[in-house]
């Protein structure tokens, strides 16, 4: 699982998308599920990554239902 920059993003087909964004929230439940137990993250920004990845993801989606893109 890497993190995808919009460029990259908005070059992946709408299938590719999908699951690349289903990938990254279940990836973020067992980070936030690891955290919520007393575990400890290998790495503590993770969780900040994948958050932003997804949002970017979901904002590419926004602009081509609007038509911007």
């Amino acid at each position: 699982m890497s993190i995808f920059r919009i460029e990259d993003i908005r070059k992946m087909s709408e299938k590719e998308r999908r699951e690349e964004l289903e990938s990254l929230i279940s990836d973020l439940l067992r980070e936030r599920g690891m955290v919520a137990t007393g575990g400890a993250s290998e790495n503590p920004g993770r969780i900040k990554e994948i958050r932003r990845t997804i949002a970017r993801i979901k904002t590419v989606e926004s602009e081509i239902k609007k038509g911007i893109r």
